[in-house]
C-alpha cells in the first residue's frame, strides 16, 4: 500500500518542485471591466468566468463602472457539409464559429481594433451514431468556444490602458 502511494505521489512531487502551475489569468490592465454580450453567449460566458478567478480586475454591471468595455457583437454557429458518400449521404461536415469584438475604453475610446475571430474544426459522420457524433460535435464547440475566449484574453493582456487605436489613419 505504501508503495503505490510513493508511486503515485511521485508525479505530483516532481511537477510541484519543478515550479508547475496550470494557466490562469493575470495581468489584464484593467481595474474593472464590462463584458457585453449577446443573450446566451457562450464565449461571453467563458471570459467571465476566466476573468471572475482573477483578483486585480473587477467584472461590474454596467458600462458606466467600467474602466474597458469588451463588447461580443456577433457569435455565429455554423455547419456546412464537407462530403458526401457515393450514395448521397454525408459523410463529413465543417464546424465552424465566427465572433466580432471590440474593447473600447470608458470615454469610448477604442483601445484596440475590432477583431473577427473565425474557427473551423471538420468532423466525420456516421448516421449510425447520431447520439456520439452529437455529443463529439458539441465537444468541438466547447473547444472553439473556449479557444475564441483564450484569445480574448489574451488581447486583454496585452493592451496599454490610456492608449487609444487610431482606426483611421491619415
Amino acid at each position: 500500500m505504501n508503495r503505490r502511494f510513493f508511486l503515485a505521489a511521485l508525479p505530483a512531487a516532481l511537477a510541484a518542485g519543478c515550479g508547475f502551475q496550470l494557466r490562469r489569468v493575470s495581468g489584464i490592465p484593467f481595474a474593472s471591466l464590462y463584458i457585453d454580450t449577446p443573450p446566451g453567449s457562450a464565449v461571453g460566458q467563458r471570459i467571465r468566468d476566466s476573468l471572475s478567478t482573477n483578483r486585480k480586475t473587477r467584472l461590474v454591471p454596467t458600462a458606466g463602472e467600467a474602466e474597458a468595455v469588451l463588447k461580443l457583437t456577433q457569435e455565429t454557429r455554423t455547419k456546412v457539409i464537407l462530403s458526401l458518400s457515393g450514395s448521397g449521404r454525408v459523410t463529413e461536415y465543417r464546424l465552424g464559429l465566427q465572433l466580432s469584438y471590440s474593447i473600447d475604453g470608458k470615454d469610448g475610446r477604442s483601445l484596440a481594433a475590432p477583431e473577427v475571430i473565425e474557427l473551423t474544426r471538420d468532423i466525420t459522420y456516421d448516421n449510425t451514431k447520431v447520439l456520439a457524433k452529437g455529443e463529439e460535435e458539441a465537444l468541438l464547440y466547447r473547444d472553439m468556444e473556449d479557444n475564441a475566449a483564450q484569445r480574448i484574453v489574451r488581447r486583454l493582456q496585452a493592451l496599454k490602458p490610456g492608449i487609444a487605436v487610431d482606426e483611421h489613419p491619415g
